[in-house]
C-alpha cells in the first residue's frame, strides 16, 4: 500500500493547509495554520495531502504518537482511516488518532461500529468562552475580574493605553518578550523555552502567519501583549499572552482589552487553549467561567 508523502509544514504551505481548515472547520485550537507551523518544529509534526484529505503525523521523540483526525469530507476521511491503520502496522506501532473531539468520534462510531475507543485527556481540553462575557465581564461570577481591571486602571490612570500590534511596534514587543523570557527562567525549563521560541517566532512572523495582536502600555512601556487568530467563522483562538508579573492586573487587562478591541462583535466565542495540566493555569482559566470545554482524546483500537 502506498504511503502519503509526509513533510514538515513551511510558510509556502499556508494556503493549502488553511483551505482545508476553512472548508472543514473545527473549534480545536490545533486547527490553524499558525499553530501547525509554529509547533511542528517542537513536536515533529508532518503533514500530507492524500486522497482529498489533509493528514498530520506526530512523531514526538521519535516514538510516533499517531495521526490527527483527517481533514476532508466524510467519505474521503472514512476511506483513509483503514490506510492509517495499515501504515501504523507497517511501522510497528499501535494505531492511534490524537486530538479527536466528540463529534469526530461519533463519525468513527457510525462508520466502524464498536471498532474504536476514545480516552479524553482533560489536560488538553480547550477552554471556550463567550466573547461578550470576556469583553464586558458582566455578572456576579466575574466580579473579581472587574475589580482587578478597575484597580489596574486606578493605579495607572492616564498612563495606560491599548494598541493594535503593527509593523511600528512589532520590534518593541519582540524586545519585551525577550526580557520576559529572561525574567521567567525559560532557559532552564524545556517546555517554557519551547513556548518562548513559538512566541518569538509568532511576533517575528505575525504578518506572514496572519496573526492579530494587541499591546498594553504603561508610561509608554509595553507591559503585556497577546496574539491570536480565527479558528472558524464564530471562534477566535488566543495563542499567546504575556505580561510582567509586577504590574498587578496586567493579565486580566490585556485579556479584556484584546477581546473588546479585536474579537467582540466579530466572533461569538474565544478559545483560550488548554491548561496543559498545570494547576495554577487551570484555576486561572476556570475563574473566567468558560461556556464549555472542547474535549479532545486519543482513539485506539478497542480490541488491541
Amino acid at each position: 500500500m502506498d504511503k502519503a508523502d509526509f513533510r514538515r509544514p513551511e510558510l509556502k504551505d499556508e494556503e493549502l493547509i488553511a483551505s482545508y481548515f476553512k472548508k472543514y472547520p473545527s473549534r480545536n485550537c490545533d486547527r490553524t495554520f499558525a499553530n501547525v507551523y509554529l509547533w511542528a518544529r517542537h513536536y515533529n509534526v508532518e503533514f500530507a495531502e492524500y486522497k482529498n484529505t489533509l493528514l498530520f503525523s506526530d512523531n514526538s521523540a521519535g516514538e510516533g504518537y499517531g495521526y490527527a483526525f483527517p481533514a476532508g469530507d466524510d467519505e474521503a476521511v472514512k476511506a483513509v482511516i483503514p490506510e492509517l491503520e495499515q501504515w501504523s502496522k507497517e511501522d510497528g506501532k499501535e494505531f492511534c488518532l490524537y486530538g479527536v473531539d466528540p463529534q469526530q468520534f461519533e463519525k468513527l462510531e457510525s462508520w466502524f461500529p464498536g471498532k474504536y475507543e476514545i480516552e479524553y485527556e482533560r489536560d488538553v481540553a480547550d477552554y471556550i468562552y463567550e466573547a461578550e462575557k470576556l469583553a464586558t465581564l458582566s455578572g456576579k461570577k466575574l466580579h473579581s475580574k472587574r475589580n482587578h481591571i478597575n484597580k489596574f486602571k486606578t493605579l495607572h490612570e492616564g498612563t495606560w493605553r491599548y494598541e493594535h500590534l503593527s509593523d511600528e511596534n512589532q520590534e518593541e514587543c519582540f524586545q519585551m518578550a525577550l526580557k520576559w523570557r529572561n525574567l521567567n527562567g525559560c532557559e532552564d525549563d524545556e517546555e517554557k523555552n519551547a513556548e518562548m521560541c513559538v512566541t518569538l517566532n509568532s511576533l517575528r512572523l505575525f504578518r506572514e502567519l496572519k496573526l492579530t495582536g494587541g499591546i498594553l502600555r504603561v508610561d509608554g512601556k509595553i507591559v503585556a501583549f497577546t496574539l491570536g487568530e480565527p479558528v472558524n467563522e464564530d471562534t477566535f483562538v488566543v495563542h499567546i499572552e504575556k505580561a510582567y508579573a509586577d504590574f498587578e492586573g496586567a493579565y486580566p487587562m490585556i485579556n479584556q482589552q484584546f477581546v473588546e478591541h479585536e474579537i467582540y462583535g466579530r466572533y461569538r466565542y474565544v478559545n483560550r487553549e488548554d491548561d496543559a495540566g498545570m494547576e495554577g493555569l487551570r484555576k486561572a482559566k476556570l475563574s473566567y467561567k468558560p461556556a464549555f470545554l472542547q474535549e479532545k482524546g486519543l482513539v485506539t483500537m478497542k480490541n488491541k
